[in-house]
């Protein structure tokens, strides 16, 4: 098992702290390993694993592992999950192929906490059915449809803040692949041609800018980096950040979040903007409860704690305490997960002359396959 510290951020949270929020998470986790946003919510398997994740950063093992085994007997065949679940029993039938790959992240940096090979070997079938159903839905321009399900006809198209979570599993799934010996190419080739969608087709995808997501994914995952990065992040600063209160949700509304704006402190993080990390960090602290969760977030309009819609009714969510967990693991932990959003042990993407050669070399291949 690799070595293992509770991560503290100095003046900001303490070791006691960030053990009092894992607790808030662990808390809500029923006996089957189920991990809603909150008693008595729905549950969905991005959000499972964002929890999951968290508890591995606390050194609960066991309870992570149950959430995966919760997750794997519900994975269809194909390899999908559906969105939401009440319990055993499902809330909204939607195919979500971001949705669906988070499972690599979560078993990828599980392996990473406990170097247990023998969960990374169990747990590689259902990462790669839930890599090759997303695969399935990748465009030849490189983009990935949001929703599997070939009866939808509104909202069809690729999301670039899911295309863009969706290259961060990708990575890690070529990491355990790698690991263990299972060499995937047509991943390697899948990533790369996804990167240059991301980064140079935005025309590919629907048009969500006024959602934060957008704005930072493409950093946070690892596609930009440097002055690409951070041109990205000046261009939209002042629209998405409200000074001393965190980033809002959405442009045009007075609503902050701490999921929001603590995968924003990753990002910042990962491109090396610490100091400017640090104080995102710090101003999401008055989301704290008393009991070590977080508030969703804020409606600065008055000054209320809100959640919001039919999908956002947890005060204190788990996966959005969990993200609160992660980004003070990427600022102050010391462990081999710390750097894991800074992409660190993660294959990149192949660049675009590579794919051009590449994809020449598996023409020219299945060509001598055809003749022989």
């Amino acid at each position: 098992m690799a070595d293992h510290e509770l991560p503290e951020v100095d003046g900001l949270l303490t070791r006691a702290q960030v053990a009092q929020t894992i607790d808030a998470i662990a808390s809500v986790q029923l006996r089957d390993g189920n991990i809603p946003w909150g008693p008595g919510h729905h549950t969905d398997p991005w959000n499972l694993v964002e929890a999951a994740m968290a508890l591995d950063v606390g050194a609960r093992f066991a309870e992570a592992e149950r959430a995966y085994e919760w997750l794997t007997r519900r994975q269809h065949d194909s390899g999908s999950w559906y969105a939401y679940y009440s319990g055993n029993d499902v809330k909204e039938h939607t195919l979500d192929t971001n949705v669906t790959c988070y499972v690599a992240n979560g078993v990828w940096h599980h392996y990473l906490c406990t170097l247990d090979a023998g969960f990374l070997e169990a747990m590689f079938p259902v990462v790669e059915r839930a890599i090759d159903f997303a695969l399935d839905n990748q465009h030849p321009t490189g983009e990935i449809e949001w929703d599997a399900d070939p009866e939808r006809v509104e909202g069809k198209g690729a999301l670039l803040t899911g295309s863009s979570s969706i290259y961060s599993s990708l990575r890690c799934a070529i990491a355990a692949a790698e690991r263990l010996g299972r060499e995937r190419p047509d991943w390697e080739l899948s990533l790369g041609s996804l990167a240059i969608a991301i980064a140079h087709r935005p025309d590919r995808f629907l048009d969500k800018d006024r959602w934060a997501m957008d704005w930072y994914y493409p950093i946070l995952v690892g596609v930009l980096r440097g002055s690409a990065a951070e041109a990205r992040l000046a261009a939209k600063w002042d629209t998405f950040v409200a000074p001393g209160r965190g980033v809002r949700c959405v442009s045009d509304q007075p609503w902050v979040t701490a999921a929001e704006t603590c995968e924003l402190v990753m990002a910042l993080d990962a491109i090396g903007l610490h100091e400017r990390a640090h104080t995102l960090f710090e101003w999401v602290q008055f989301l704290r409860h008393d009991d070590g969760s977080y508030w969703t977030g804020m409606n600065f309009d008055g000054d209320r704690y809100d959640a919001w819609g039919e999908y956002f009714t947890a005060e204190q969510p788990t996966w959005n305490s969990a993200a609160v967990v992660l980004a003070a693991n990427a600022l102050g932990g010391s462990g081999p997960t710390a750097g894991l959003f800074r992409g660190e042990g993660l294959p990149g993407g192949l660049s675009a002359q590579e794919l051009i050669e590449a994809g020449a070399e598996i023409e020219a291949d299945r060509a001598a396959r055809d003749r022989h």
